[in-house]
């Protein structure tokens, strides 16, 4: 079963359980879903793995609006965004620690035979296709950056 389909029977508990956090933030990945679905070029079709990239850019966007509204002392809002991103976590892969990511990028290095901080770029480039979903940009970029100086 594709992620779309399981999104909409998700929606279908949230309504039965009355959770209205899950079912507001479920319409509005499925909201997001639909349009990359009826996108010119997309057939009508949205994979899993382009499903997971809009869920992760909706979280990392949640994420960034509970810090913009922690940061004006409204708590209040910054607990219902990050009540929402926990909802939309059940749907990604499971997230890489970052003694995992560490371990991974150093890998990586040696795989590559980079030495210097000036080959970031290459590090970067294999690394962040090959944790794609698994690691956040910056846990990979910032264990790089470590495991370079």
């Amino acid at each position: 079963m594709e992620l779309y389909d399981i999104i909409s029977n998700d929606i279908k508990g949230a309504m039965k359980a009355q959770d209205k956090v899950a079912l507001a933030t479920l319409r509005n990945v499925k909201k997001v879903l639909l349009e990359a679905k009826t996108a010119p070029g997309a057939n009508d079709t949205v994979s899993d793995e382009a499903a997971i990239k809009i869920i992760q850019k909706l979280v990392k966007q949640g994420r960034e609006s509970a810090e913009l509204f922690a940061g004006k002392n409204r708590h209040d809002l910054a607990e219902e965004e990050l009540a929402q991103v926990a909802v939309m976590e059940r749907y990604l892969p499971k997230q890489m620690s970052a003694e995992e990511v560490k371990a991974a990028v150093k890998s990586i290095i040696e795989e590559l035979g980079v030495t210097t901080l000036q080959e970031l770029g290459k590090v970067m480039g294999v690394a962040t296709k090959r944790l794609a979903g698994q690691a956040d940009g910056k846990a990979i970029s910032a264990a790089a950056k470590e495991l370079l100086s």
